[in-house]
């Protein structure tokens, strides 16, 4: 087997794949997401005030991560302290998505959901789920750990204290 010029470096460049929620070419400028309302201008997803007149439409990849139910991070937390801290540490969760969210609109929150274990929170980008995940780590202490899947296009944070 030929292993190229770079040898191992050649099968990770092949391996890694396109990340199908980030487009692949630019939006024509403006595009508004018919969803939410963010505005694709100067090559990025961003609020603005007012919506631009004779704007393109399409959905951002947020809203379609969110249709088609396709989370980049998870956040699973667990351990009896949430039970008696859930409510605090869901106030610390919506916080740190609206700060996140108002500079980046493809970072939010998809769902929190409690499981058998404790509760899970689903989030458009990886960058909101790491974030949640070091601001409970943070606050509360506990175990943490980060994994990356997929190339580094998904984030699994996982928290817990008894």
């Amino acid at each position: 087997m030929d292993k190229g010029k770079f040898g191992r470096l050649d099968r990770l460049v092949k391996e890694k794949r396109h990340d199908p929620y980030q487009a692949r070419e630019k939006f024509p400028e403006p595009t508004v997401c018919p969803e939410c309302g963010a505005v694709y201008t100067d090559g990025r997803w961003v609020w603005l005030e007012e919506k631009p007149e004779k704007a393109n439409s399409a959905l951002c990849p947020a809203c379609r991560r969110i249709k088609e139910r396709m989370p980049a991070g998870v956040i699973e937390l667990s351990g009896r302290f949430l039970k008696s801290h859930g409510d605090e540490i869901l106030n610390l969760i919506r916080n740190e998505e609206k700060a996140e969210k108002s500079q980046h609109p493809l970072e939010r929150i998809m769902e929190i959901k409690e499981s058998e274990t404790g509760l899970n929170v689903l989030t458009t980008g990886i960058h909101l789920a790491k974030r949640i995940g070091e601001a409970i780590r943070r606050s509360y202490q506990g175990e943490y750990k980060l994994e990356y899947g997929d190339g580094e296009k998904t984030v699994t944070v996982f928290w817990h204290r008894d």
